[in-house]
């Protein structure tokens, strides 16, 4: 496996040089290594080598290097495969008695040690040549040795096809970040990121700007860390993200601004989420939604790695409503089918019971989804695990109808359903062979997001069992806007909150909706969705002060108090603005095909948001706490809350 990630890693990452640097004592003493001409990095300025472990070739042949890396492995005590961050390299141990002190050193330093060798590219032996290896042609004939750092015993072997727990990955991430993989994930990331910047201050006269990360609480959006201050009583907050800054920085006329941003959000790290995460943040003056998505796909089609395959633009768009009805979803995954279809007129006169209930009510609406091969595929225990999916997460009945295959476990329910519209449902669902049928009913949203649940459950269930439904190698970009402005709170649908955030601009032909029914206004907010995941999302801020002031007080309930300095910056002649922030973790963890957001960060937390290298968040003695004012209340059912003089750092203790 580690084969092809070093194959793409000189391919795609860092382009072999053709030549030997020259002595590093040289290059130490001119400018060459800053040049920001130089179109093939200089990967040896500098430091001691002369070349990297990856990058020789039999263009090399006869030449004199001196390289420097960890021992991979070691065979038979005559070969020795040396690992740099650009690949490996074999070494040929010298056997005769004259280089007995080389031999001894290289023999004798355990696996992953840091050794330097110095020697001369040979040719290997003919049929000896390995073609799955970069460097397969060539061997170093070793003349010179040095031990620069033993290494202890590991926890794990530095191999990617190694099993090992995340557990263990994220406790000594430093020998994690040696494997292939990680190396791969991070380079590119690096890669991107520099395009990025090229594209957005080169091309387009973005202007790179830094934004605190001590600010004050944020009303509404994801809980936020808070940080002491010695002041008593006062608190800073982390920043959910640059927000009002960079709309600051609009009305301070930087027109353009842009920033890999670090964000914070007090909350459970899932795969696709973390307590700190960073952010491509972008903001405009004078700009529309067009404009912002222009930039946008713009700024992938530029960054794009060359080994993923060219992307078109533009992407296509789709709205809120549209995502919903045929999707479930607003974040859709459009790379296959098995779209939500409304069947409602094919059953007004069902005689099955809950579908006849649902059309009974005023927003009842009959839904359904067509699984390909579902017959052939899908066994009993499967259908049972959806239904029964439908039933604790949206407390909805589903119902699967087998249309052209004769299961004697199908319920009553669905054979009558298949008796009663058989052939119309068919050709409406356009049912192929070995098609199953998931019939959904209620109330518009709620059927919609049951079946789009469903819907990625069985693609899951049916690429488990050897079908291709979603082609690994495809990227589907996917803007979806004329999201709602106000969603109804979950704890009291009588109140509403933000569906992206307060200073979202309303969409212009709902303006006059605000006052009557806020309820129906649609935003100027789009979200970009790539595989069924988003990995952006930005709006046309609100830049007029009354307006900002009207939907905190009047339709929120904030404080406005709380955001005094950005109203008054908005009544001080600002443009209208507008911006979006794209996941960078997400983003990389898609391109990269990791499993987790954790695997393209260097140091990320566990799924707890605890650091498990060095035990973080940890306990601070009283005094440390001292200064800020505050004092640790443990819980009455704690061991430390029972008996504090227990704790580490009681003073007493």
């Amino acid at each position: 496996m580690f084969c092809s990630w070093l194959t793409r890693l000189n391919r795609g990452l860092a382009p072999p040089t053709a030549r030997v640097a020259p002595p590093v004592w040289g290059r130490l003493s001119g400018r060459r290594g800053l040049s920001s001409q130089r179109s093939v990095p200089e990967l040896s300025s500098f430091v001691a080598r002369t070349n990297t472990c990856g990058e020789l070739r039999s263009s090399h042949l006869g030449q004199e290097v001196t390289l420097c890396g960890w021992i991979q492995y070691r065979r038979q005590n005559i070969f020795l495969v040396l690992r740099d961050f650009q690949g490996l390299v074999q070494v040929l141990i010298p056997q005769d008695e004259s280089a007995a002190s080389v031999k001894k050193i290289l023999c004798e330093a355990p696996v992953e040690s840091v050794v330097q060798v110095s020697g001369t590219v040979i040719s290997r032996p003919p049929g000896q040549e390995n073609p799955k290896m970069p460097t397969g042609e060539i061997e170093i004939k070793v003349k010179t040795a040095e031990l620069l750092n033993p290494c202890k015993k590991l926890p794990f072997e530095i191999k990617d096809f190694v099993k090992k727990t995340e557990a263990l990955r994220l406790q000594y991430r430093y020998l994690d970040l040696r494997s292939f993989q990680m190396q791969y994930n991070l380079r590119l990331r690096s890669q991107m990121v520099m395009k990025m910047r090229e594209y957005l201050c080169n091309l387009h006269g973005f202007v790179d700007v830094e934004t605190p990360t001590l600010f004050k609480r944020t009303p509404g959006g994801a809980k936020e860390f808070v940080i002491p201050s010695r002041e008593p009583g006062k608190f800073y907050s982390l920043p959910q993200s640059p927000q009002q800054f960079k709309q600051l920085l609009m009305v301070g006329g930087l027109d353009r601004y842009f920033q890999v941003a670090r964000c914070y959000r007090d909350e459970g790290s899932r795969p696709d989420r973390q307590p700190e995460f960073t952010q491509i943040d972008i903001e405009m003056s004078f700009v529309d939604q067009t404009g912002i998505q222009s930039l946008i796909e713009g700024l992938l089609q530029y960054s794009w790695p060359n080994d993923k395959g060219p992307v078109g633009i533009p992407f296509p768009s789709m709205t809120f409503a549209e995502a919903l009805a045929s999707y479930g979803t607003d974040k859709p995954d459009t790379r296959f089918g098995m779209k939500i279809v409304d069947i409602s007129d094919l059953f007004r006169n069902t005689e099955v019971g809950f579908l006849q209930d649902a059309l009974s009510k005023p927003q009842g609406t009959i839904k359904a989804i067509c699984i390909p091969e579902g017959a052939k595929y899908l066994k009993r225990k499967d259908i049972e695990s959806i239904r029964k999916s439908a039933a604790d997460h949206f407390d909805q009945e589903v119902l699967p109808v087998f249309l052209k295959a004769n299961r004697s476990w199908n319920s009553p329910a669905a054979k009558l359903a298949a008796e009663e519209q058989g052939p119309e449902l068919m050709a409406r669902m356009e049912v192929q062979e070995a098609g199953v049928v998931l019939l959904a009913a209620g109330e518009h949203q709620r059927a919609c997001s049951l079946l789009g649940k469903l819907r990625l459950e069985c693609a899951d269930l049916l690429e488990a069992r050897g079908v291709l439904l979603r082609d690994p190698a495809l990227f589907s970009f996917l803007w979806v806007v004329d999201f709602p402005l106000f969603l109804p709170k979950e704890e009291n649908p009588g109140e509403l909150e933000s569906a992206h955030h307060p200073f979202t601009a309303p969409h212009p032909s709902d303006i006059h909706l605000l006052h009557t029914e806020p309820e129906k206004v649609r935003s100027q907010h789009y979200d970009l969705v790539l595989n069924g995941n988003e990995i952006g999302g930005g709006s046309i801020r609100i830049h007029d002060a009354q307006l900002q002031r009207y939907v905190l007080e009047m339709i929120l309930k904030e404080d406005v108090k709380l955001l005094s300095h950005l109203l008054q910056a908005l009544d001080y002649g600002a443009p209208p603005h507008g911006g979006i922030a794209l996941g960078l973790d997400r983003l990389i963890c898609l391109v990269t095909g990791a499993p987790s957001i954790r695997d393209v960060i260097a140091f990320p937390k566990s799924f707890r948001g605890h650091d498990l290298m060095s035990d973080a968040p940890d306990f601070l003695p009283p005094e440390d706490l001292q200064p800020y004012h505050i004092k640790v209340s443990w819980p009455a059912d704690s061991e430390a809350g029972k008996n504090p003089l227990n704790h580490p750092h009681h003073p007493e203790s």
